[in-house]
């Protein structure tokens, strides 16, 4: 039983009853003027269904109509806020922007048509089941009128008033039951069109991407600055030097500091997207890189043709990124060992080689990762490794480099590990 009676207890079957009473208001309006409400004849209320029709059609034609109609069905036909469901966040599927071709007004005309059809016979049956239920209570009272509703009335005497709910819930069944009809025929007629899905789709790849990138972001600079911290810390405790261990705290605080700025700017990102992010390192400030690397007891060398100034900031970000992120690698997976860099500038391309030596036990197996923490002759270091890691890194090197065109190889070259990048600057 109660949950026969759920739709009687339902805020959003009243507010539906109220979305048909809307449409027929309109109708009325326009009978008033033609054909006249004054004791109206069969033929006139067929009037009163089609006099309103071309004005629907005509305002089916302005844009912002399939936007009004739009916003008022998820306000009044779907479970929200307003209604007494557990799911009151239920997706309608109903569209609220404009109109963007004419197949979309021709949906919203007979959208606009239905709901009038709809609304004028809800209203016209609201008024003859109330007028009923008024005729009963009249004849329960003595006095009976049965001028009011051209339903007939039986006259019972008191015994009227027991059938008051008849007409009272055939009522608010048949409302609810239109209004679920109207619901079932929203989402084809206001539901969005090809165009504004695929604009969806869009958005939602752009959201994606845009998360992506912000995962990398925190990935590569995050990332650079545990290790450093994770090197310097193991190296300062198996140096047991007071001049060595200060030296290491100040490249801790000078890369966590660093680290900190990104974090920060990553987070703007998050809380303001419309807002630009502040400015994002470049190659011209890959000497802060090498010094980070260079205080974790690597020994970096760098050699620089071409003018890298000229390249432009999008590939110099994503070039600074790259070489973070192979100092990094080395850092973690080789410990202080020489590294040389290479970065050229020519032929409108953007040259960034990174080599260092393979460890001798991963040279042995043909360039396998060593196990997280071992030095190259399968000893523990706790001050040479700051771990192994899962790949992304470096399949964050070959994505940077795809998405601008470039090309990236990752890998064992002779008894070195190799990463080199090429990043078209025109």
């Amino acid at each position: 039983m109660p949950r026969f009676l759920g739709p009687l207890v339902r805020t959003v079957t009243y507010t539906r009853w109220l979305h048909l009473l809307c449409a027929a208001v309109f109708a009325f309006v326009c009978a008033a003027v033609f054909p006249g409400l004054s004791s109206p004849t069969p033929r006139d209320w067929l009037l009163v269904y089609v006099v309103p029709v071309p004005f629907l059609v005509l305002f089916a034609l302005v844009p912002v109509a399939r936007r009004a109609e739009g916003l008022q069905a998820r306000l009044m036909l779907f479970p929200g806020g307003h209604a007494r469901e557990a799911d009151g966040g239920a997706e309608s599927g109903v569209s609220v922007a404009p109109s963007a071709s004419w197949r979309d007004r021709a949906r919203t005309a007979v959208w606009l048509v239905l709901r009038l059809f709809l609304g004028l016979s809800v209203a016209l049956v609201t008024g003859q089941l109330m007028a009923l239920v008024l005729e009963l209570l009249s004849a329960a009272a003595g006095r009976p009128d049965g001028s009011l509703s051209v339903l007939p009335a039986p006259d019972l005497g008191a015994a009227s008033a027991l059938l008051v709910p008849v007409p009272v819930l055939v009522l608010l069944f048949g409302v609810a039951g239109v209004g679920w009809l109207l619901t079932r025929a929203a989402p084809p007629l206001l539901g969005p069109s090809a165009a504004e899905r695929l604009a969806a789709l869009e958005e939602r790849t752009e959201q994606l991407l845009q998360r992506h990138r912000i995962a990398r972001e925190l990935h590569d600079s995050i990332g650079h600055a545990l290790t450093v911290a994770v090197v310097q810390a193991g190296a300062a405790r198996a140096a047991g030097d007071p001049a060595f261990t200060e030296r290491a705290l100040d490249a801790i605080e000078e890369t966590g500091r660093a680290a900190l700025e990104d974090l920060e700017r990553v987070l703007r990102v998050l809380r303001e997207a419309e807002r630009p992010a502040g400015g994002r390192p470049t190659l011209q400030e890959a000497d802060r890189l090498l010094d980070s690397a260079r205080a974790s007891g690597a020994a970096v060398e760098m050699v620089v043709e071409g003018p890298v100034e000229t390249v432009p900031g999008a590939v110099s970000r994503e070039g600074y990124r790259i070489l973070q992120e192979a100092l990094t690698n080395v850092l973690r997976h080789c410990g202080a060992v020489p590294v040389s860099v290479a970065l050229q500038v020519a032929d409108r391309r953007l040259v960034l080689d990174v080599r260092n030596p393979l460890p001798a036990s991963r040279a042995a197996s043909g360039g396998r990762a060593p196990v997280a923490g071992e030095r190259g002759d399968g000893v523990r270091d706790r001050g040479g490794s700051a771990g192994g890691g899962t790949g992304s890194g470096l399949r964050g090197v070959r994505e940077r480099a795809a998405l601008l065109g470039g090309r990236a190889r990752t890998g064992p070259l002779g008894d070195e590990w190799q990463v080199h990048v090429e990043l078209p600057v025109a």
